[in-house]
């Protein structure tokens, strides 16, 4: 196979696999040549086969596996978020809300009236703007900031790392990590520096490493981090804040993304005195992931930018999108439809986490949709398990950066939407796959 891939520069070597990939030559799940033998083969120094590989896999188009090399990538080796695609089993991995909770647009559409909106006129609709400013300001103290609308999260999350970053730049992502977050950098093709997360958040020392090696860029989420459900504590946040202030002009992207459901105060990494900053917060938690909406409020400069980004592209979200949004988050019914929300997730979590313990399952409702579940075996395994009993459940190895145990020793599960009924029988299962030991098929691998 070494003998197909050509090239002497790093380029040349990844465009050559890129090549041979889109021609079918490579196909998904084949292992490319250890760097040593594929550099002999091409005359070419060791590093420039590591950087050939490494674009490949900012790409998106290879995945290293370790020990067993590095692999040619197809769509079905990208974990995404939400329903898992052609499966008879229960999901109780999506991460999504409970379409039950989603407040009811119809009466705000019924509402919606105004002229059209032309080119040329302000992309922001004025009243949500104002809206926006309000529910960022207090977060936001005494830092001048502008908002900018965007077809979502990830959408703002994209832009904002384009307008700032090059080719290669470092970015400092949580690990375990958002999945979506993921993708962006991969396909953005930048360079993912891991910062491990614990109980209070992203760790100091993390931060400060990645920041070491040249991080341009870091995304934080401040609360009910996806998928551990850890928010920053006070102390933690002043901690982070201290070590960015060495670096005023590193990019610091907060993804708010559980806002208005969350049971955390909101904790910041952006300082009075920093220059590059993002805060996010998308509906899609509490008014549904089809509402693709976002307000980004940032440095006036990054706004500049960030618009920029917008320009060649959607230009700005619909005016009638923006409108029905306000429309529901001005309501009374409809916010105290999302209080409620908020509370059920609350508490249907925590009592499906009381119910692992009382088994010695690790398990804390810290905060967000999901369950960050600790096991005492490898999580593929009881993964495994779980399936032959009508449970498609995520391994915590979808969500890392780098190969950690932590990681593979962890379940997160999107309960909320049980019965009480099937609660209690996925924790027996669950007890069940944990417990009992590996049939003789199971250790040979059959």
């Amino acid at each position: 196979m070494s003998d197909d891939i050509t090239g002497t520069t790093a380029a040349d070597i990844a465009d050559s696999v890129r090549g041979l990939r889109d021609r079918g030559v490579l196909r998904p799940g084949t292992v490319l040549p250890p760097v040593r033998e594929l550099a002999a083969t091409l005359g070419v120094n060791r590093n420039t086969a590591v950087a050939a590989y490494r674009q490949l896999a900012q790409a998106g188009l290879v995945v290293s596996r370790g020990r067993a090399g590095t692999v040619v990538t197809g769509i079905e080796s990208l974990a995404q978020e939400g329903y898992a695609a052609d499966t008879v089993l229960r999901d109780v991995g999506t991460g999504n809300p409970d379409p039950t909770l989603i407040p009811d647009p119809s009466p705000a559409l019924a509402t919606l009236a105004g002229r059209p909106v032309l080119y040329g006129e302000p992309v922001i609709d004025r009243e949500l703007d104002e809206w926006a400013r309000d529910w960022v300001a207090g977060d936001l103290d005494d830092v001048d900031f502008r908002i900018t609308v965007t077809s979502g999260a990830v959408d703002a999350v994209e832009r904002l790392l384009a307008q700032a970053l090059m080719r290669d730049d470092a970015v400092a992502l949580e690990d375990p990590c958002f999945l979506a977050s993921i993708h962006t950098v991969r396909l953005g093709g930048y360079r993912a520096v891991a910062v491990p997360v614990d109980d209070e958040g992203m760790t100091v020392a993390g931060l400060r490493a990645a920041l070491d090696a040249g991080a341009r860029a870091v995304i934080c989420t401040p609360r009910a981090q996806n998928p551990t459900g850890a928010s920053l504590t006070a102390d933690r946040a002043a901690a982070l804040r201290a070590v960015l202030a060495d670096h005023p002009y590193v990019l610091v992207i907060e993804d708010d993304h559980f806002s208005m459901l969350s049971q955390r105060p909101y904790e910041s990494l952006i300082g009075q005195d920093h220059r590059r900053f993002a805060l996010v917060r998308s509906v899609s938690k509490f008014l549904g992931p089809d509402m693709c909406l976002a307000i980004a409020a940032t440095d006036p400069e990054t706004a500049e930018r960030l618009a920029m980004r917008l320009s060649p592209g959607t230009t700005w979200v619909s005016h009638l999108l923006q409108r029905l949004a306000l429309t529901q988050l001005t309501d009374a019914d409809v916010m105290a439809k999302v209080a409620a929300a908020a509370a059920h997730y609350a508490a249907r979590n925590a009592g499906f986490a009381s119910m692992l313990r009382e088994h010695g399952i690790a398990a804390t409702a810290s905060d967000g949709l999901s369950l960050w579940v600790e096991l005492p075996s490898p999580a593929r395994v009881v993964a495994e398990r779980l399936m032959r009993r009508g449970w498609l459940a995520r391994t915590g190895d979808e969500f890392a950066l780098d190969d950690r145990a932590e990681a593979s020793r962890h379940l997160r599960l999107t309960v909320h939407d049980l019965s009480d009924e099937d609660a209690r029988t996925l924790v027996a299962d669950l007890v069940s796959a944990v417990g009992r030991q590996p049939s003789m098929n199971e250790r040979i691998g059959t």
